[in-house]
């Protein structure tokens, strides 16, 4: 193995509640008065593509009205996150991305929105532990074709991929790549290829 390619949500770090609030205060003003999204819905829909995620959750909006109302969401997302006393990371990342740093290539791939990786880069610090990152935000392309264009570009030999649900594996596969599942994520997976319980299980796995 020479590189690891890592998701962001329920693999570094858990923003939902920060998300929710967010998320929420702008579905109130926009789309219905009586709406609140939550934490534990948002972990149950993120790893999805966005258009994906608006449809679930603005489903009496046109696709394209679906697609402003997300907008505005994460927009708001960023601000806060960006503003907040301090990143909600897993417990141990720093000290874990500090070691495997030292032998192997980091990256990141994400499903999630532009900007969303360099805010959480921003937030806590941790871009010099990664050589890139990808995103659909950024090629318009699902998870499984950025982990192969990042193996591409990065001319990578052994990568594995990090992430937490059963989408990450789907793409993981696709990518022809070994799985590792985060547990203490956000979703349930079958035979994953290994299986970490908290972050820095990856020390001593690898």
């Amino acid at each position: 193995m020479d590189s690891m390619i890592f998701d962001v949500d329920g693999t570094l770090w858990d923003a939902t509640p920060i998300v929710a609030e967010e998320w929420t205060a702008i579905s109130r003003r926009e789309y219905d008065p009586q709406t609140t999204i939550t934490a534990p819905q948002l972990r149950g829909l993120f790893g999805k593509l966005l258009p994906d995620i608006a449809a679930a959750l603005f489903p009496e909006a046109s696709p394209e009205r679906q697609m402003e109302l997300i907008g505005m969401c994460c927009e708001a997302e960023h601000a806060a996150l960006l503003r907040a006393p301090e990143a909600p990371i897993y417990p141990g990342l720093e000290d874990t991305l500090r070691v495997l740093a030292e032998r192997y290539r980091l990256f990141i791939v994400s499903n999630c929105q532009a900007g969303y990786i360099e805010v959480f880069l921003e937030c806590t610090g941790f871009g010099h532990y990664f050589q890139g990152h990808l995103c659909p935000g950024d090629t318009g392309h699902p998870k499984g074709d950025n982990i192969r264009a990042i193996i591409r570009q990065y001319d990578l030999k052994a990568p594995v991929y990090i992430g937490d649900t059963r989408g990450d594996q789907e793409a993981t596969r696709q990518a022809g790549i070994p799985f590792v599942y985060a547990s203490y994520g956000y979703g349930q997976v079958e035979a994953p290829e290994y299986t970490i319980s908290q972050i820095s299980d990856l020390i001593s796995l690898f």
